[in-house]
């Protein structure tokens, strides 16, 4: 359909027309989604509503039907190709092969990074050779990539299960290390698929953009959302905040754009109300961020630019915006409000220090070496997210292929689902 609606858009002369062909795409496109996605949320909370102001109905839900594989990423690639045909960014392709390519290219098919029509179509279209640096450079993604995922999010991921399941039985202290676990656990889940699919890609000569840079080096909030996820925020701000003015008719309409934003990003990611007030959240405290004009600011620069180290500032900054996007995880990972709200009201009113112990009887002490040691080689190949191994010793790079590779196997446990967190989204 998006292929068709595509070639009339671009014939079509008379603007009115072609913003309808458009629409067209959009309706079908979000119809499509909404309908496989989350039809069963609306379906429910509107019967929760009712029943609320005493009026009862029965209606059907979908609970039998299969979410097909990818369906949020690649509704979102197809409509790319719309908008960017109808902004004038490139023409229709006349190949439907090579646009059936672009819109199921294996690599980033299921997960993601959501690319946009006009980056990746021209790449399909040429020529493409055997470059040894292109499968080098996909190799050591794909091994950094395997070490995130198995060393990082499933290694955490038996204690983050854990504590969120019987949340009530501990103490502050353990829920507090169930989230900072968490924020690594979806961080090196995610991201770790993104490097494996980049690196799948690049092995087959196609370039993808990059979906997280270091994102837990961000000084602020608007930093953050430019290094986590990035093809999602990217494509939000170019196809809906920039459409809907963005920030050109005033603070309100600014304001306003901001949070349908973060709203819809939230409701994004799954049909429940826990990944709307997180979206929620982010736009409140983003707001602040905005208006004091400092959403702008660390847009060109990393941390300890030019230096070996933060200064003070910097790492009181870090600190900050780590703990506040942590704690807005909550609501991510949680089942449902109701267990946000009460792991929240557990921590804050139970808080005290006690020993946690690892459900499968593995000494902590390793996961806490292994976070602290990651945290501090991502901060040291901080400069280029693309090359994991950046180093002009062979033997410095030979040594970290070992210490990588012998990481995966050390905290390989056959007994982990493996499955990415992304894949449900």
């Amino acid at each position: 359909m998006d292929y068709w609606v595509g070639e009339k858009i671009y014939r079509s002369s008379d603007k009115k027309k072609k913003k309808n062909w458009l629409l067209c795409s959009v309706i079908l496109n979000l119809s499509i989604l909404g309908f496989f996605k989350y039809f069963n949320f609306f379906s429910q909370s509107l019967v929760d509503t009712l029943t609320f102001f005493g009026i009862h109905i029965e209606t059907g839900l979908l609970i039998n039907v299969i979410l097909p594989v990818g369906i949020s990423f690649y509704t979102f690639q197809t409509m790319s190709y719309s908008f960017d045909i109808y902004y004038n960014r490139i023409k229709p392709i006349k190949n439907i092969l090579s646009f059936g390519v672009y819109v199921a290219f294996f690599p980033q098919l299921v997960a993601g990074p959501i690319e946009r029509a006009s980056h990746l179509l021209p790449q399909l279209n040429k020529v493409r050779k055997f470059r040894y640096d292109q499968i080098v450079s996909g190799l050591k993604l794909i091994l950094w990539g395997m070490f995130k995922k198995v060393a990082i999010a499933d290694a955490v991921a038996p204690m983050v299960d854990d504590i969120f399941l019987n949340y009530s039985t501990y103490s502050g202290s353990t829920l507090v290390l169930g989230l900072v676990l968490f924020s690594f656990q979806i961080y090196g889940d995610f991201s770790g698929y993104s490097d494996i699919a980049i690196g799948s890609a690049k092995m087959l000569g196609v370039e993808l953009k990059s979906n997280f840079i270091f994102p837990y080096f961000s000084r602020n909030l608007a930093e953050f959302w430019r290094r986590w996820h990035i093809s999602l925020s990217g494509w939000f701000k170019t196809y809906l905040y920039i459409p809907l003015g963005g920030s050109k008719g005033g603070k309100y309409l600014a304001l306003r754009n901001i949070f349908i934003v973060f709203l819809i990003s939230g409701l994004w990611h799954g049909a429940n109300f826990t990944f709307i007030i997180w979206g929620a959240l982010h736009a409140l405290a983003f707001v602040p961020i905005f208006l004091l004009n400092k959403n702008r600011r660390y847009k060109g620069d990393i941390i300890a630019q030019n230096r070996y180290l933060p200064n003070l500032k910097e790492t009181v900054q870090v600190i900050s915006t780590f703990v506040l996007v942590t704690f807005f995880w909550v609501f991510f990972r949680a089942e449902n409000l109701t267990h946000a709200l009460e792991y929240l009201y557990q921590l804050l009113t139970q808080f005290q220090f006690e020993t946690y112990l690892h459900p499968r009887g593995f000494r902590m002490m390793d996961y806490f070496v292994l976070i602290i040691l990651f945290s501090i080689y991502e901060f040291v190949i901080r400069k280029d997210e693309r090359n994991p191994y950046n180093f002009n010793s062979k033997a410095v790079r030979f040594a970290l292929y070992t210490i990588t590779i012998l990481g995966i196997l050390l905290f390989y446990d056959d007994m982990i689902d493996r499955s990415f967190i992304y894949f449900q989204f």
